[in-house]
């Protein structure tokens, strides 16, 4: 859905933000000016799904990737043995039309967890580059694709929650449902995203920006002023004929070294504080403990050089809506704190037979005690920022405990903790109460079952779900 069709309807948000607006402190204006931002468009636009490039989201499209195997083979070998994502050659055929000489890698991390030679490459995750080999090569202008995993067979989750995301005024992808399959095998049904490259993030910010990611390796810890202590932490994935890592590090020495007086007074300086405080809440509502303070910590940092501030983009949303890649959980409420969890997960996010059964397997809460793969719980450099190193005790655990120095001292203030609450608020009647979500859930089942690739009970288990997740 592009930003410019939706970004939210509702008139009461808009009488919520009017009423802010009016309340007269720095803080409640913040809220106001934000909230009244996400109001716009119509019934119409909502039923307007995006594009990825110029792959039109309402309806499947048909991706077929042929290579060597013995290359394939290679590049899991060398995955497995020291983390490196290779390129390897493809030919991709996109819709019918022919690219030889593509490239295409690994894309991802914990779903990479239980990567073998013996594993179905049809399932994995991956990036397509079709101008990888080939200067220039692309598909009506569109050269990266990410093929997403996921934990539930439809992706219905991760679908609708980049939708509504972008529903309430962040930067999110642009998704496409595909008929995918590699090396001539039965075509599976595969989530198809944008790739947060330059040309995306011309299309979402401003082409003179820069682009960080967010590494599950690491958290938003101060490892000094060496750009090579970052290596296994954050990469530059645009502008970087704009900027160098250099204001990235400026930005976490404050996040992390900044005394609580001087936390409180400038973090507006370096941080947009209400696109941050729209992405706690609807983290929040879409169910996804898998976020910035996740143990996936899973985030891109946008860098405006001429406000010198910076954005928390959101990114990677398959266990959105409590979809869980382990052992699930009981369903609670939005927000509960009160999730415990339940023996075994739904078969169906299992992608296993569906039983005829009442809908649950939800993890509506970011469960503690997650058991964490070893390379995730590494130490950090000497010098690095840790859990009790910071003002006021402020954490920075990140993959290992399920926090971030950010998020910790943001909360910690008493305005911001209160904007989160109130933009939670508004963007749930915005979005749920109004049945604008419902309407994209409905969509995207329309789209998902005209595929023929999953079965109807299959598409309505998983789509009662989140159905079940909009009226908790």
């Amino acid at each position: 859905m592009n930003r410019q069709h939706i970004i939210l309807l509702m008139a009461g948000l808009t009488i919520a933000a009017a009423t802010l607006a009016g309340c007269g402190s720095a803080e409640d204006s913040v809220a106001g000016d934000g909230a009244m931002a996400a109001v716009a468009a119509t019934d119409a636009s909502i039923s307007q799904l995006g594009a990825v490039g110029t792959l039109d989201s309402s309806e499947v499209h048909r991706i077929d990737v042929s290579f060597d195997q013995a290359a394939y083979g290679e590049m899991i070998e060398a995955y497995r043995a020291n983390g490196d994502k290779e390129w390897i050659e493809a030919t991709v055929t996109i819709d019918g039309t022919v690219y030889e000489h593509g490239g295409i890698r690994l894309k991802g991390n914990s779903s990479l967890f239980s990567l073998s030679p013996s594993s179905d490459p049809d399932t994995l995750p991956w990036l397509i580059k079709l101008d990888k080999y080939v200067d220039g090569q692309n598909h009506e202008g569109l050269t990266d694709l990410v093929v997403r995993s996921n934990n539930s067979t439809t992706a219905l989750n991760e679908a609708v929650a980049l939708e509504l995301l972008e529903a309430a005024g962040l930067a999110a992808q642009d998704a496409i449902a595909a008929a995918f399959s590699i090396n001539g095998g039965d075509p599976t049904l595969r989530l198809v995203i944008e790739h947060p490259d330059d040309n995306w993030m011309a299309e979402e910010f401003d082409a003179q920006g820069a682009l960080y990611k967010a590494e599950s390796t690491g958290d938003y810890s101060y490892r000094g002023a060496d750009p090579d202590s970052y290596d296994e932490v954050f990469d530059q994935e645009a502008g970087k004929d704009n900027a160098d890592l250099a204001p990235l590090l400026e930005f976490l020495d404050f996040l992390n070294n900044s005394d609580d007086a001087t936390f409180d007074a400038e973090l507006d300086q370096w941080l947009d504080i209400d696109s941050f405080a729209t992405y706690l809440a609807m983290q929040d509502l879409i169910g996804n403990f898998d976020d910035i303070d996740g143990r996936g910590n899973n985030s891109y940092l946008y860098y405006d050089t001429d406000a010198a501030q910076f954005t928390v983009v959101p990114w990677d949303h398959n266990l959105a809506f409590g979809v869980s890649n382990g052992p699930g959980s009981e369903p609670g409420g939005r927000g509960d704190s009160g999730g415990v969890p339940a023996e075994g997960f739904p078969e169906d996010f299992a992608g296993n037979a569906i039983e005829d059964s009442a809908p649950g397997g939800f993890q509506r809460t970011r469960p503690e005690g997650l058991p964490i793969p070893g390379e995730l719980g590494a130490a950090l450099p000497e010098g690095a920022g840790g859990l009790g190193e910071r003002p006021g005790g402020a954490g920075g655990r990140g993959p290992e405990g399920g926090s971030n120095v950010l998020v910790e001292r943001f909360v910690a203030n008493d305005s911001w903790a209160d904007l989160v609450v109130d933009r939670t608020a508004e963007l749930s009647e915005a979005l749920y109460d109004s049945e604008v979500a419902a309407q994209i859930l409905d969509e995207w089942s329309t789209i998902v079952a005209s595929s023929d690739l999953v079965g109807a009970n299959i598409i309505e288990s998983e789509a009662a779900q989140i159905r079940e997740f909009f009226a908790s």
